[in-house]
């Protein structure tokens, strides 16, 4: 049995669709750089914004300490507040040698701090310099660097520590700057390894051709075009390694080939807060803790920069 009944087909106008809206270019507007569009959406990220102000915040305690103490941090220690308990002008309570705890947290964090900044410069002069050749010119310097790198990799970081504070020159020199030092060494490779891959993403591509092609020099390329668009993954790692450098100078202060015990410093704290963990845990506590808060500050940026400047790892 057939039916000679027809459906009516409904068409709505166009001016009651979206599709003009959804369709519609602006053509009055240039096109977002890809820094730029980080940055608009980073604005909206309650992760970096937290992250930020915690990181603007300990670089201003790093700077001006002054301003959040008066109180000297190891002239005024007494022993018979030995372990003492929080009172008026001494929140976090007193050490076992009768030092203010929250003097020391907040001087120490300069310490602490400086190490990682400059171990992350160091850090990328060396291992951004030599990626970079590595990836653009490859061949027989690509090999060279590799080889040596592969060296520094085969080593832990706490073990070639170990290793390497023991020669004379670092064993009867301990400061920052052979922390420093010492840091650099065994850290760089991996920031030239990533170097060396973003600019082989980079060096095939069409406005690196078209440059060559116009006359510039090999080296021009490299440093006007290639290394300005590979940048993004090196800001992401230097923004995390910079946390795990701060980890690194504790963890080497409080096994003792670090800082010198007279540089205050969190890692230096927290070793000499041994003694008093079972009686005051809290003289401990203090600045594990202001480390902890400094390292997820910065593994939170890195984490926050990598959505933003990595196409493959945005949100959609």
């Amino acid at each position: 049995m057939t039916s000679n009944y027809q459906a009516d087909h409904y068409v709505a106008p166009i001016d009651e669709t979206p599709l003009l809206a959804t369709d519609s270019v602006r053509t009055d507007q240039a096109p977002l750089s890809l820094w730029a569009e980080a940055w608009r959406k980073l604005r909206r990220r309650p992760l970096f914004i937290v992250s930020a102000l915690l990181i603007v915040l300990l670089v201003v305690i790093a700077l001006f300490p002054g301003l959040f103490t008066q109180v000297a941090p190891n002239d005024n220690c007494d022993l018979q507040f030995s372990d003492g308990a929080p009172t008026a002008g001494h929140p976090f309570g007193y050490t076992f040698q009768g030092c203010d705890v929250f003097s020391r947290v907040i001087h120490g964090t300069q310490a602490s701090l400086s190490v990682g900044v400059l171990s992350v410069i160091f850090v990328l002069v060396i291992g951004v310099t030599l990626g970079a050749l590595a990836g653009f010119f490859g061949g027989w310097l690509d090999a060279v660097i590799a080889r040596l790198g592969d060296i520094f990799f085969a080593l832990p970081l706490v073990l070639g520590a170990l290793v390497i504070t023991q020669l004379p020159f670092f064993k009867d020199n301990k400061s920052v700057w052979t922390v420093v030092m010492v840091i650099v060494l065994l850290a760089w490779p991996q920031m030239a390894r990533i170097t060396r891959g973003a600019v082989m993403e980079v060096r095939n591509a069409d406005f690196v051709t078209a440059a060559r092609s116009l006359g510039v020099s090999r080296m021009g390329s490299l440093l006007r075009h290639v290394l300005p668009n590979a940048l993004a993954p090196i800001i992401v790692l230097a923004t995390m390694e910079l946390g795990v450098f701060i980890v690194a100078e504790a963890t080497l202060s409080f096994l003792g080939i670090g800082l010198p015990g007279s540089v205050m410093s969190w890692g230096n704290d927290i070793a000499a807060a041994q003694p008093s963990l079972r009686t005051n845990p809290a003289v401990l506590l203090y600045p594990a803790t202001a480390l902890s808060i400094t390292v997820l500050s910065f593994i939170m940026l890195g984490d926050a920069l990598r959505d933003a400047l990595d196409p493959k790892s945005r949100q959609r």
